[in-house]
């Protein structure tokens, strides 16, 4: 069953935009990405915004729906009031390029600056062995699509632009715990140090476990609870453990 709905999106580009209204047809079963393409075949032709497989899998329609870091492509319009307007925005947290497409240039730095996983010297590809529970524990942040409406939302650089440059944010966290877990990586052969890096040079420190992350992230992965809390318990145990510390002094006289 079609209605007309009112839509209030976000115009403009770097140098500043407003809120547009517009009118627009909804059919049945269709998500918030269809009423946007829509506005793009009828009334707004130039409307930029970003997207690829609108399946909930590649992560480039991210926006925020009514305030709310979402992907387009996954919010059904059948989930949102009707009779109230949906006001789409560009990703608050990142800069934008031209309505609903935001740089997220910042992301791709902070990837390039985590360590790559290293594999065990001697063992060939092909021979690496790992029990299942020790993939199970880190292969939930495998489903990551980089959508990043966690970094989006996280107020650590939602709130304070400043912060970016110490901050790698939840995404990027994650996946230093996710090496860190990795029963081959062997990167502290090679000088690396997961838990003092994710500490001292990502950041670690300026997350205060709200699990905003969590909220927002499509993939249901618990980015707090298995990911950043463990990998604070780690790090301090590391840091301040006087047993932990005593114990790397003498494995590092042995050494």
């Amino acid at each position: 069953m079609s209605y007309d709905a009112h839509f209030r999106v976000w115009r403009g580009d770097a140098d500043g935009g407003d809120l547009v209204d517009y009118t627009v047809a909804v059919n049945e079963g269709e998500v918030v990405l269809d009423v946007i393409h829509r506005l793009q075949a009828t009334e707004a032709a130039d409307l930029a915004v970003r997207w690829n497989c609108k399946a909930g899998k590649c992560g480039s329609c991210s926006a925020e729906i009514n305030g709310r870091p979402r992907l387009m492509c996954m919010t059904r319009m059948s989930s949102l009031d009707r009779d109230a307007t949906v006001t789409v925005t560009p990703m608050r947290a990142f800069p934008v390029l031209r309505d609903l497409v935001t740089d997220v240039s910042f992301n791709y730095q902070k990837a390039r600056e985590i360590p790559a996983f290293v594999p065990p010297q001697g063992v060939k590809p092909g021979e690496y062995r790992m029990r299942q529970e020790d993939v199970n524990r880190s292969q939930e942040f495998r489903k990551c699509i980089e959508c990043f409406l966690c970094q989006d939302t996280c107020h650590v650089v939602r709130d304070h632009e400043e912060n970016k440059p110490a901050f790698a944010g939840p995404r990027f966290l994650m996946r230093v715990a996710e090496l860190d877990m990795h029963p081959l990586d062997a990167a502290a052969e090679t000088g690396v140090d997961r838990k003092r890096s994710a500490q001292e040079e990502h950041g670690l420190g300026y997350c205060n476990i709200t699990k905003c992350c969590t909220e927002v992230c499509p993939e249901h992965i618990k980015i707090t609870d298995n990911a950043l809390i463990p990998l604070k318990e780690r790090a301090v145990d590391r840091k301040y453990d006087p047993l932990v510390w005593l114990g790397s002094k003498i494995r590092r006289r042995g050494a």
